[in-house]
C-alpha cells in the first residue's frame, strides 16, 4: 500500500471533557475519500483506541484541513506518537475556529471540511468515521497538495 499515493490533511476536533474550554485534538491522516455527494459524505480512518478516536467517540464534529505542499512541518508534527500535548501544537499553528465544529482550521490549507459523524464502523485495527459535510471552503491557497508516497511526504510533479 506504499506505493499508492494519498493527500495529506489535519483532522481536528475540540474536545469538550472540560466544558467549553477543553482541549483541541488533531492528528495527520492519509485516509480521507469523499463517499456520497448526495448527501455530501466523507470518511477519515483512525486508529482505534488512539487519542483522536477516544475525543471521536464522544465529540462527532470535527473538521479536515487539506494540507498544501508548503505545510510538510504541520504533517509531520501531528503524526509523531508520544506526543505529550496537542495544544503546545496548536498554540504555534495559525488557525480560525470552524464556526459549525469550533474545530482548528489550518491557516494556509487548500480546503476546509467541517463535519459531524454519521456512522462509525470498526475495521480492524482502526475505525472508519463516516460524516456528513456541513459546510466547506476553499481559500485562495497557492501550491499543490501535500502528497504521502512510499514513506515520505512528497510534491506533486509539474
Amino acid at each position: 500500500m506504499s506505493r499508492l499515493a494519498a493527500g495529506v490533511v489535519l483532522v481536528t476536533a475540540h474536545d469538550p471533557e472540560d466544558g467549553p474550554r477543553g482541549e483541541d485534538a488533531g492528528m495527520t491522516a492519509t485516509a480521507f475519500v469523499s463517499v456520497s455527494l448526495d448527501p455530501p459524505l466523507v470518511m477519515v480512518s483512525v486508529r482505534t483506541g488512539s487519542r483522536m478516536d477516544d475525543v471521536l467517540t464522544d465529540q462527532p464534529l470535527w473538521a479536515v484541513s487539506l494540507l498544501g505542499e508548503d505545510q510538510r512541518d504541520i504533517a509531520g508534527r501531528f503524526a509523531m506518537s508520544g506526543r505529550l500535548s496537542d495544544s503546545l501544537l496548536f498554540a504555534s499553528l495559525p488557525h480560525t475556529r470552524g464556526a459549525y465544529t469550533g474545530a482548528p482550521l489550518v491557516e494556509g490549507g487548500l480546503g476546509a471540511v467541517e463535519c459531524r459523524t454519521e456512522q462509525r464502523v470498526r475495521a480492524g485495527d482502526h475505525t472508519l468515521l463516516i460524516g456528513r459535510v456541513l459546510s466547506a471552503a476553499l481559500p485562495s491557497a497557492e501550491g499543490g497538495p501535500l502528497v504521502y508516497y512510499r514513506g515520505r511526504y512528497r510534491h506533486l510533479g509539474r
